[in-house]
């Protein structure tokens, strides 16, 4: 098997790509990749070179993986300043550095396919070996994959990477016959808080409007991208994305979008974009000019809520951060990142670090179990 490095997805055809990933995880999909890169929400210029990585096998495609070429750290959700500030400490250049992620994604998954007769293991071997013996070529002294699945995260640790741990909150469908179901397992005063808030809501005026991707209007994404605009305005930030990554998903992919839309005096006031896969909703963007009584909660969490019910989806992936989370049924999950350090002993400093902060993650992991909602913890 032999590696082949391109600076842009559109180097491989959508069919050879999606063929080997599959269309469970909509994150890394061709449709994707691509939209981000042809609306330069990703270039050299903002400091995400693409760079993904193709292993062949007799001239057929077997294996692949998104990569970047980094000049920050920004967009990641995995923060790693503290290690660039003490490279610099150290006289040591800390960027450019490899990474394999999806852009502004904090979502787990995949991050290495390969084709089914052949091992996954197999091709994480070769391209850790290929990222080694190039690191020096293209100066990188760090190699980081963010948000993979926990068995791909053993893996990478097997081959020799460092492996950290954080918590994201998760919500779980344990066949809930509809919300009013979801709810029974609440105790009573959980309960009533949430019956309180999406009656607040209500009594605003407020409706809510769920629309499949294929029927998303050229209005309504615009007024979206209005409100999407707002979220990072307000923060005084601009926001990752770009309203033509959004025309193209839409255009490319809406059979995996949802957008909920809020609506008060025939106004839209709100509005939520997420990703469906057949097992999974994605919680994404969100946006609103004025601030209205748990409207967030509504529009970002129990709308979706309901439509996993009603869809039969097991899982509910919102995102990075967020306590808030946990009086909602949002359940804490570990997730993973791998990392690699050219130098030794800066590697084992990184060890030495890991090992107390994931003491720290696994405390913090039961501390919020222990504020769940449940009747019984689950």
């Amino acid at each position: 098997m032999n590696i082949k490095q391109i600076p842009c997805i559109s180097e491989i055809d959508s069919k050879s790509w999606n063929n080997l990933i599959g269309d469970n995880y909509p994150f890394i999909r061709h449709e994707f990749l691509l939209a981000l890169e042809q609306s330069e929400s990703v270039n050299i210029k903002n400091g995400w070179q693409p760079q993904h990585l193709l292993v062949y096998s007799d001239s057929e495609l077997v294996g692949c993986m998104p990569m970047y070429l980094k000049f920050h750290s920004r967009g990641e959700y995995v923060f790693d300043y503290q290690w660039a500030q003490a490279y610099m400490q150290q006289g040591m250049e800390y960027y450019p550095k490899w990474l394999s992620a999806i852009p502004f994604t904090p979502c787990q998954g995949k991050r290495f396919y390969s084709r089914s007769d052949i091992d996954t293991a197999s091709i994480i071997k070769l391209i850790f070996e290929y990222i080694q013996e190039n690191a020096d070529q293209h100066s990188i002294s760090t190699w980081h994959c963010l948000f993979p699945e926990a068995d791909q995260a053993e893996l990478l640790h097997s081959a020799g990477l460092s492996l950290r741990e954080d918590i994201q909150f998760h919500w779980f469908n344990r066949n809930y016959r509809d919300f009013a179901d979801f709810l029974e397992t609440f105790n009573s005063r959980n309960r009533k808080k949430i019956k309180r808030e999406r009656r607040r809501v209500t009594d605003q005026g407020i409706q809510l409007q769920r629309i499949p991707g294929i029927e998303i209007s050229d209005s309504q994404l615009q007024i979206f991208y209005e409100f999407y605009q707002m979220t990072y305005l307000k923060k005084g930030m601009y926001p990752y994305l770009n309203k033509k990554f959004f025309i193209e998903i839409v255009k490319n992919m809406p059979e995996q979008l949802l957008l909920v839309v809020a609506i008060q005096n025939k106004n839209y006031v709100g509005a939520a974009l997420s990703f469906v896969s057949n097992i999974t909703f994605y919680g994404r963007y969100w946006g609103c000019f004025n601030e209205f009584d748990c409207l967030h909660f509504e529009t970002c969490y129990y709308q979706g809520l309901e439509f996993c019910i009603e869809n039969g989806l097991t899982t509910f992936n919102s995102g990075a951060q967020g306590e808030h989370k946990i009086a909602r049924g949002f359940e804490p999950v570990v997730t993973y990142s791998a990392h690699w350090f050219k130098h030794s002993k800066f590697a084992q400093a990184i060890d030495d670090f890991l090992i107390r902060e994931t003491s720290a993650i696994e405390q913090y992991k039961n501390e919020t179990a222990s504020f769940l909602p449940f009747k019984i913890v689950r």
